[in-house]
């Protein structure tokens, strides 16, 4: 590649660095109205950057007057119960697409592609008369039941599958390995950057999932993270301290689930990716 300028290496990052701090600002204007105090305008212009006060007392009001708790542990249930099923149930499903040969293979998986292209809200209907006859409604399984397989899942792992050696696959084969215990030893832990971004996708999304725990339950028992955070607008006459507080609690997991499955995306040595 032709080496940049030192203007065009300055200009490049000076803009990189721009659009950063556009992405970052709803995000730091989040976390500082959160520690604001009472008496601090978080509406004014030009915006106050950095709370003048800052406080904790607007995340101890929501966490000891509110089942905070018992939301963050409705979500944490719920997206791991579907991040777990999610993994397990696209890397059954891909294996056979990715590296079995049998009739009507490519015809199943266009299919499978195709149900990309059809939107959650046109198939929640039918979801939700399904889950209301399997009486899944006001509970885990009913929050988890549309995420249990995923058509984008399927083809991730499917093309991670294509990309593992034959030659694996081959040598199992030859130490006695069935079809399962290669996938299961061999084929799933070769793929495990793709497993983890599929695992951080899963999670993310449905931990921010409002739509769907909306109209499956009404017992504030199951209530989940963006629920709560809803109901806070109501209960506290719209204190966006505190609904500000509420969503950085919130947010708090998502950061952590990533920071510790980042280094499975960018390994750091050649073929670290194939180690069991």
């Amino acid at each position: 590649m032709p080496k940049r300028s030192p203007a065009a290496t300055a200009l490049y990052y000076t803009l990189l660095a721009g659009v950063g701090l556009l992405l970052i600002s709803p995000l730091f204007w989040l976390v500082s109205t959160a520690f604001k105090s009472p008496g601090e305008n978080i509406f004014q212009y030009p915006p106050q950057l950095f709370p003048q006060q800052a406080t904790w007392a607007n995340f101890l009001l929501v966490w000891n007057n509110y089942p905070f708790a018992r939301y963050l542990w409705n979500s944490t249930v719920v997206s791991v119960l579907a991040v777990v099923c999610n993994l397990f149930l696209c890397a059954l499903a891909a294996y056979p697409l990715a590296r079995l040969s049998f009739p009507g293979k490519r015809v199943i998986f266009w299919l499978v592609i195709g149900t990309l292209m059809i939107p959650f809200q046109i198939t929640m209907i039918p979801l939700y008369i399904l889950a209301v006859k399997l009486h899944l409604t006001n509970s885990y399984l009913g929050l988890v039941f549309p995420y249990l397989v995923s058509a984008f899942g399927v083809f991730l792992l499917r093309q991670a599958f294509m990309t593992v050696p034959k030659e694996l696959e081959e040598a199992a084969r030859l130490d006695g390995c069935g079809l399962l215990q290669t996938w299961w030893f061999v084929l799933v832990p070769a793929i495990r950057p793709a497993l983890t971004t599929l695992a951080v996708f899963t999670f993310v999304g449905l931990w921010g999932d409002f739509l769907w725990p909306l109209i499956m339950v009404d017992n504030p028992d199951y209530f989940t993270l963006p629920l709560g955070v809803a109901t806070l607008a109501s209960a506290f006459s719209e204190d966006w301290r505190l609904i500000a507080a509420a969503s950085v609690i919130s947010i708090l997991p998502i950061l952590v689930f990533f920071a510790l499955s980042q280094r499975f995306f960018l390994p750091t040595g050649s073929g670290e990716g194939l180690k069991g």
